[in-house]
């Protein structure tokens, strides 16, 4: 442990205007508190180094004397963050690209190595005969390190002065030359490797990089202890929210009730293209799994309410089509002039409209409860059919007889209809049973005639008959008014004889 000088992390007042690319760019220099300080236990230590590892585009790694293994450990959250944002295919735009790190090692010898070769050699696999996972892991973190290697570089400085304790009151005259010389290479190989701040292939100004800032704060004060993933999970949450929202755009547009295997197939189709979306722009690789994860279940929720309006949709559209038939058939059941045929059309064109605009979850139900509601409707109408036709039929005789006696005088209908009245009443009550009646062919023959003049596909005489017995009432008066008038009281067809002349014959005694 030790007494650190810098508290937590301190920004230089006033940004360094540098010129990278053609581009004017503001470079703020930030200055992080050591590991180990004094009443500061590790998860504070890693908050700041993984804050100052996601914010610099240079990360400066400050180490005294040498490269000890416990340095090496501690850039692991710095492997995490390179392999999960940095692992991109070269030549394309970077989600996040992460600090690029610099080995910086003060001390006066090297003992004839190099910063470089001394970087080198500590990222050498150790030996681990024994299978010690710490020494596992540090062997990982060298090998990640070591693929890193285009990403960093290395730098040594010499002590400033033997006088350490008074290096904040010395002025550059009174410290070591060589310490200068080398400090100003320093600022210079920064100044070289700074790059913009880049997140989503996208250079941050002022705003956007606060805003950045503040997703970085709230991925560590997520977790108790800071890690990629929580930082990944904070970074995907809006690009998760996007996708999401494109996934319900295109399930919107469904025009419900539609069959399970229609809607099936759409939230196939907006759920690949939502992850098709999310993968080019998601942050990370591995840690990027729990954003898919929560895209996926939250795809699924939006799913089973989808899922939940179509089968409601279905149920109120089957439902009205079912109405719509059963009122139908009761329509049917009190035609004024009973016809089978009629029925028939009406039973196969509400099957036809149900079969057709009955979607959904709902309909197999419905085509249950529709199959046995016209069932019994067919059942009750054949049962009532014949007996309607009879007594229609006698009824029909009667008024026939009335006009033929009194309206027309035409005795030849007169005939005919007495004789329809006296067969379906006294020939049919005494040789035929009643259920032998509807089985006879002479039955089935008045069956078919009365079938051929009630109904038609061109004319429908249930919904036209009073309009048409109106009609041949108005041709009847006029001729009985106007006719005999103009033409005399000609008639092709046998009459009943005129009272006139009957009162001009002579009596006889």
């Amino acid at each position: 442990m030790r007494d650190t000088k810098t508290k937590g992390i301190w920004v230089w007042g006033t940004p360094l205007e540098l010129e990278i690319d053609g581009v004017k760019t503001s470079v703020i220099y930030l200055d992080t508190e050591g590991f180990e300080s004094v009443g500061k236990s590790n998860v504070y230590d890693d908050r700041i180094f993984a804050l100052a590892t996601v914010m610099s585009s240079v990360l400066i790694y400050n180490l005294p004397e040498t490269i000890r293994e416990a340095d090496i450990s501690r850039l692991s959250f710095a492997v995490e963050l390179a392999e999960e944002f940095y692992g991109r295919v070269k030549g394309e735009d970077v989600a996040f690209e992460p600090s690029k790190l610099l080995w910086l090692i003060q001390r006066d010898f090297l003992q004839g190595k190099s910063v470089k070769q001394m970087v080198d050699e500590a990222l050498r696999h150790v030996p681990n005969e024994d299978g010690n996972k710490n020494i596992d892991q540090v062997n990982q973190i060298r090998d990640s390190l070591a693929i890193m290697g285009d990403n960093s570089t290395a730098f040594s400085l010499p002590q400033p002065h033997l006088m350490r304790t008074k290096l904040c009151d010395l002025k550059d005259e009174d410290l070591d030359s060589t310490y200068v010389a080398r400090r100003d290479q320093l600022k210079k190989l920064v100044a070289s490797i700074i790059r913009p701040k880049i997140v989503q292939g996208k250079t941050l100004n002022g705003k956007e990089f606060i805003s950045f800032l503040e997703q970085i704060l709230d991925a560590l004060n997520k977790g108790e202890i800071p890690s990629t993933g929580s930082l990944v999970e904070v970074f995907n949450k809006d690009i998760v929210e996007r996708c999401v929202k494109l996934y319900n755009e295109r399930m919107v547009g469904l025009r419900l009730p539609m069959s399970e295997e229609s809607l099936q197939s759409s939230h196939e189709t907006a759920h690949n293209e939502a992850i098709k979306a999310f993968d080019a722009q998601h942050f990370g690789r591995q840690h990027a799994k729990k954003s898919v994860d929560q895209l996926d279940e939250q795809m699924q929720e939006v799913y089973k309410n989808f899922v939940l309006a179509n089968e409601y949709q279905s149920s109120k559209l089957c439902e009205a089509l079912y109405t719509s038939c059963e009122d139908d058939m009761d329509h049917l059941q009190a035609l004024r002039l009973p016809s089978m045929a009629k029925f028939n059309a009406g039973f196969v064109y509400c099957n036809k409209t149900f079969e057709q605009q009955c979607v959904g979850p709902s309909k197999q139900n419905y085509e249950q409860r529709l199959t046995k509601m016209m069932g019994k409707s067919r059942s009750l109408f054949i049962k009532e059919y014949n007996n309607r036709l009879f007594n229609w039929l006698v009824g029909f005789s009667l008024v026939m007889v009335v006009v033929g006696r009194f309206i027309i005088k035409f005795i030849l209908l007169e005939m005919a209809a007495w004789i329809l009245f006296i067969f379906l009443e006294t020939y049919t009550r005494m040789f035929w049973t009643a259920e032998a009646l509807y089985y006879n062919p002479v039955w089935h023959f008045i069956v078919g005639t009365w079938e051929n003049v009630v109904y038609s596909p061109v004319l429908d005489l249930d919904r036209w008959a009073i309009p048409i017995v109106c009609i041949i009432a108005l041709c009847v008066l006029y001729w009985r008014c106007y006719g005999k008038r103009k033409h005399g009281a000609r008639w092709l067809l046998p009459l009943y004889n005129n009272q006139k002349n009957g009162r001009n014959r002579e009596r006889s005694e």
